[in-house]
């Protein structure tokens, strides 16, 4: 399975109201580090410095600040076309929040009501 499977697999696994998820990414041929680096470049991955995992990745769902789902899908796939295998781990899944917008002056049933909707 490839690192693109791999990850919709994950994606398709979350529960509907997901915000954001956190990604470890290890390549297995450390000598196509620099290849990798630039195909990831298109979903803001992070790499580590002295450590085990490469890279760590930041999925948003709807909104926040990190990389679009379809985004990361995409640099995945593009390092399985480049033949570049690796392996992923799960860090971290939050779900349940809801994106804050200005409301001052709405009432409190207002505030509520919104974040019932996205919520969902």
């Amino acid at each position: 399975m490839g690192l693109a499977d791999t990850f919709q697999a994950i994606i398709d696994s979350l529960p509907e109201d997901w915000t954001d998820l956190e990604l470890d990414l290890r390549i297995a041929d450390e000598s196509r580090y620099v290849d990798a680096s630039v195909y990831l470049t298109t979903c803001n991955a992070r790499p580590y410095s002295r450590h085990d995992w490469h890279w760590r990745l930041l999925v948003a769902h709807q909104f926040g600040h990190a990389a679009a789902a379809p985004a990361v899908h995409a640099a995945l796939r593009l390092l399985d076309e480049a033949g570049i295998e690796g392996e992923i781990a799960v860090r971290e899944v939050r779900s349940g929040r809801v994106e804050v917008t200005q409301m001052w002056g709405r009432p409190q049933s207002v505030r509520d009501e919104f974040a019932r909707l996205r919520a969902q």
